[in-house]
């Protein structure tokens, strides 16, 4: 979760410095004109989400089945995406930037309004580093997939001081403006980038980009599941578009200059709600086609539960500095500067009702619910904040639109939860009832055992509850001992051989299903990669009784997958 957050803030970082480097060194008018580039940042982002959204899907769908070319097929289709996406967008903007500015509501190009030129020369600097902004937004599932958390939050760190770095150059040394400030987070975007490239061509790389994995099926397939990522941002564009619109006609540019510094403090804020958003989607993937209904509930309660803890210490962290944070953008205007401190503390209340709203609305992308998702996206991030910022701003003024985020957010979970009560039969905060599911969805209970061993001795138990466990569902005495055996073969593999490489706390998480005439056995740890089928192919020349258990194990199932995905191992057997 927590690299996460630092990926959210892939984006919003470079945006932040730039903001402060704009409201403080270059003034009103340029941190309006930035106010009125931020929808075509957002389309960007937008797309770049898209397709980001896209791969955690499909490739948590192909790496939960183990289908190793499916995952070469969305790396190869999902990079080729992002290369059309990001030249197209390039030209389109370079070709039209001048009438795009008056699109945006930065007026007629002319000498009595200098906001349009300042728009216009942001926009250039900044669709010359699109490409590694798209890029870089789609390799953070990958590294993420992948285990290569350490590598992310570098990225990450660079690219915010090679932005700091620009920025500084640009207002002290070259004085190009606004197109320097553009150009500044294109550089910082292409530093980022580089780091993250690295890792897709080593060796050990999980993802291969093939020309045979061009596959129409799965383009279509990453398109169709970031659709609702895609619907999610062009609302907030929609919404950018609108309030900037009517902030101009009740405060004028100061009022549009301040919602570009509350709107950049709110990025920042709305990173850890996306973390944990991001992280439910993904692991909300991989459980619901594992069918592993136990561990849903369990993301749903933490999801919720981290959304909560998180948002309200944020919250008050904001509500205690608005003013220090207001004084990093304006500092010359002290209009502007006493709407902006108001602005920030109203816009965090909305911080809680966004992160839950945020994580829901993944979740059940994540569990196949598409409609659900861009429904709420709809009313979140543009219907609901809209109509409260039109109607409340007529009698409050700038007052209203800054209440009407937390009124929007505050709204839009009011109407989930109806829907999930409507569904559920009643009024609970349960998380199972947040979780939606069918009620025939997965194994049985009955069915299904599962359990979480942290030491030798928790396996030997779990061993014999699983015997104990096949004995009760009329299986054969010799073959319920098998089955305990092949758990206790591996789960203390796993703890002599993976608990003592580091001084982390480790746990193996086991499942055995029965499903018809079947037995599988699930089993997850959070140690260090290790591929027993891979290990098994390395050493099939060696003398059988040197590798006697992973032979044993090996030879009662049917089949076995094994991947290794978040940092977790997970090998699942059909016996």
């Amino acid at each position: 979760m927590w690299t996460q957050i630092m990926s959210a803030m892939t984006v919003t970082l470079c945006m932040l410095v730039d903001s402060i480097f704009i409201g403080r060194f270059l003034g009103v008018e340029s941190m309006s004109a930035y106010g009125f580039a931020s929808p075509v940042l957002l389309i960007f982002a937008a797309l770049g989400s898209m397709v980001s959204a896209g791969v955690q899907v499909v490739c948590g769908r192909t790496m939960g089945t183990g289908d190793r070319e499916g995952t070469d097929a969305c790396f190869t289709v999902s990079t080729m995406l992002a290369a059309v996406i990001s030249g197209v967008g390039v030209v389109l903007v370079l070709c039209l930037a001048g009438p795009l500015c008056g699109i945006l509501g930065a007026g007629s190009p002319g000498p009595g309004n200098p906001v349009h030129g300042l728009t216009k020369e942001y926009l250039i600097g900044f669709i010359l580093g699109a490409p590694a902004f798209i890029a870089a937004q789609i390799m953070v599932p990958y590294m993420q997939m992948s285990g290569n958390r350490s590598r992310l939050v570098i990225a990450v760190g660079l690219m915010t001081v090679s932005d700091v770095a620009f920025d500084t150059l640009n207002v002290f040394v070259f004085h190009g403006g606004t197109f320097g400030m553009g150009l500044a987070s294109s550089l910082s975007y292409v530093a980022a980038f580089v780091i993250g490239a690295a890792y897709f061509f080593k060796k050990d790389c999980m993802f291969h980009f093939r020309k045979t994995g061009i596959r129409w099926k799965v383009l279509l397939s990453v398109i169709k599941n970031g659709v609702p990522t895609v619907i999610n941002q062009i609302s907030l564009v929609l919404l950018v578009l609108l309030l900037n619109n009517i902030l101009k006609g009740v405060g004028g540019y100061k009022a549009v200059a301040a919602y570009s510094a509350i709107s950049t403090v709110g990025n920042i804020c709305y990173s850890f709600g996306t973390g944990v958003a991001t992280v439910a989607l993904m692991l909300g993937t991989m459980f619901y086609t594992d069918e592993d209904k136990t561990s849903l509930r369990v993301l749903v309660k933490e999801m919720m539960g981290q959304a909560v803890k998180l948002d309200a210490a944020v919250t008050a962290a904001v509500l205690l500095l608005a003013q220090p944070l207001a004084r990093l953008f304006l500092t010359d205007h002290p209009e502007a500067l006493e709407m902006t401190v108001e602005g920030i503390r109203l816009f965090s209340l909305c911080l809680v009702p966004c992160s839950l709203n945020t994580a829901l609305k993944n979740y059940y992308q994540g569990i196949g619910r598409e409609r659900l998702t861009e429904a709420i996206s709809v009313v979140q991030n543009f219907l609901l904040t809209a109509l409260f910022a039109f109607g409340l701003s007529r009698f409050m003024g700038v007052r209203g639109v800054w209440l009407a985020f937390a009124c929007g957010e505050t709204g839009t979970l009011i109407l989930i939860s109806m829907l999930v009560w409507k569904r559920y039969g009643r009024v609970s905060v349960s998380a199972d009832a947040y979780a939606m599911l069918p009620g025939d969805f997965g194994v049985p209970e009955d069915a299904c055992m599962e359990l979480t061993a942290r030491s030798v001795e928790e396996v030997m138990a779990a061993s014999e509850q699983a015997e104990a466990f096949c004995l009760s569902h009329g299986q054969p005495k010799r073959v319920s001992m098998l089955v305990a055996l092949c758990i206790e073969e591996i789960a203390c593999n796993i703890v002599h051989y993976g608990f003592g490489q580091d001084k982390q706390p480790h746990l193996i998480d086991i499942r055995l299903v029965f499903s018809g005439e079947d037995r599988l056995i699930r089993i997850r740890d959070n140690c260090a990669h290790f591929d027993p089928l891979r290990y098994l192919e390395l050493h099939k020349s060696d003398d059988k009784v040197a590798h006697l258990g992973i032979h044993m194990v090996m030879g009662m199932t049917k089949d076995a997958v094994y991947i290794n995905s978040m940092g977790l191992n997970h090998l699942s057997l059909r016996l």
